[in-house]
């Protein structure tokens, strides 16, 4: 399931063009896809890159052309991937949704390219105890250019740039959560311009190897921390076992006053992607900055009704 807070609104569904579409991960039969996705069209893989060492899990970058020319996007877009079946309970098609981590580009051919960070999930059955691997990212990993996949969307997200480039950003994500954020940082530095407001990243990670989300090696997001105005925090967490939301608690704890500083801000907006478990981390944080749980929720609501509150948030 995933939730989005957008202006207020926690939303379960995806939004397009002001319509509801239904939630992500949905198990089609073919009866039902084509008039349950109409807005689906084809993508072919032009590159597919690890950009994790080998040893830690995996996270690739993959590069999509889609030539259809009604495919147009924003920062901080969803788009869904179709996975063919058989699959499980008799199902055709899983169905799985992925932020887009790249701007938009002005191109003079009708092809679109979107970038994606696919992290190969698998998950233990807790009755037999077997581990299985993921459906949509087992699947997308193992693709190889010029495979051709289905996808869906775009999808309307919950993130939005604001249009007063004296608004301050504040990103906080965890894993390949920080994909809509990477989108947002290049399109304002090398296509908007003249950001004024003060712009922050904080991530989380498992181990120090996983930071390398931020960054891949041919467009990484390192030579923006020269900008006057951006500045990135990371840190892993500090036990064995630990989890994305440790390192964010930590980033967090350890950087606090410039994180409650913004938030002292009207000008600062929030944006939050990741886990569903990072938010009451950064609810229990903030707490001791503002004083009492009560004062907290009263700024965290201030924001959402003044729309400078957004998540995107899964499990």
């Amino acid at each position: 399931m995933v939730n989005l807070v957008y202006n207020g609104a926690t939303l379960n569904n995806h939004l397009r063009h002001g319509m509801l579409w239904q939630t992500e991960p949905v198990n089609m039969t073919n009866d039902n896809l084509a008039s349950e996705y109409i807005n689906r069209c084809s993508a072919q893989l032009q590159a597919s890159t690890r950009i994790t060492p080998h040893s830690t899990d995996e996270v690739r970058q993959l590069v999509l052309r889609i030539e259809e020319p009604a495919f147009q996007f924003v920062e901080g877009q969803t788009i869904g991937v179709l996975v063919p079946g058989p699959h499980p309970f008799g199902n055709s098609y899983h169905h799985r949704r992925y932020s887009i981590a790249n701007p938009r580009h002005v191109s003079a051919t009708a092809a679109v390219q979107i970038d994606l960070l696919v992290r190969r999930c698998f998950y233990i059955d807790e009755i037999s105890g077997e581990r299985y691997p993921g459906i949509a990212s087992n699947y997308l990993c193992d693709l190889d250019p010029g495979d051709r996949i289905t996808i869906t969307g775009p999808y309307r997200s919950p993130f939005h740039i604001p249009m007063d480039r004296s608004s301050n950003l504040l990103m906080i994500g965890t894993g390949t959560g920080v994909a809509p954020f990477r989108a947002f940082v290049k399109h304002i530095y090398d296509q908007i311009g003249g950001w004024q407001g003060k712009v922050r990243l904080f991530y989380g990670a498992k181990t120090g190897l996983d930071l390398i989300y931020l960054n891949d090696q041919n467009d990484d997001l390192a030579h923006y921390y020269d900008q006057n105005t951006f500045n990135a925090f990371s840190a892993f967490g500090s036990r064995a076992l630990s989890s994305e939301s440790d390192g964010l608690e930590r980033v967090l704890s350890d950087n606090i006053g410039e994180a409650w500083s913004l938030l002292q801000d009207p000008k600062t907006h929030l944006f939050l992607a990741g886990l569903n478990k990072i938010a009451p981390v950064l609810d229990r944080i903030l707490v001791d900055s503002a004083g009492s749980a009560q004062q907290w929720q009263q700024l965290k609501q201030r924001m959402v009704n003044e729309g400078r509150w957004s998540e995107l948030l899964y499990d």
